[in-house]
């Protein structure tokens, strides 16, 4: 669907850009209950939860400590480096979250540090709508 929407000019606007808070650095293996959400999501434990879940996260959070960032920083910073990304869906519940979610446009991330994000990734099947 990307390479169709660059060609014709549409702007995507990723939905869930920090996969219900994988990326956030708020997920852990064997632990489906650290937050609320995490415990009542039953819609994002059909969607994450495989060891390359877990990868990504863990990838993620590493290249954020190098940088001292957030983990969700790396996440959308990466995100908005894409082509034909035109701008995230951020949900943020506290100040910070939208703090850092503005911080992440000026976030420049190198080659090396994208392929240690990508490596690890597993396409989903499609859930929802």
């Amino acid at each position: 669907m990307m390479p169709l929407c660059i060609s014709e000019g549409v702007g995507v606007i990723p939905w869930s850009p920090l996969a219900r808070g994988f990326l956030a650095g708020n997920r852990k293996r064997g632990d489906h209950g650290a937050t609320t959400r995490e415990r009542t999501d039953a819609y994002a434990h059909g969607l994450y939860y495989e060891e390359s879940d877990y990868v990504v996260a863990d990838r993620t959070a590493d290249v954020a400590r190098d940088k001292g960032l957030a983990p969700a920083q790396i996440a959308l910073a990466w995100l908005l480096a894409q082509p034909g990304i035109t701008a995230p869906i951020v949900g943020a519940s506290r100040m910070e979250h939208l703090e850092q979610a503005v911080n992440a446009i000026e976030i420049r991330l190198s080659a090396d540090e994208r392929k240690q994000l990508e490596d690890p990734y597993v396409p989903h099947r499609t859930l929802g709508h």
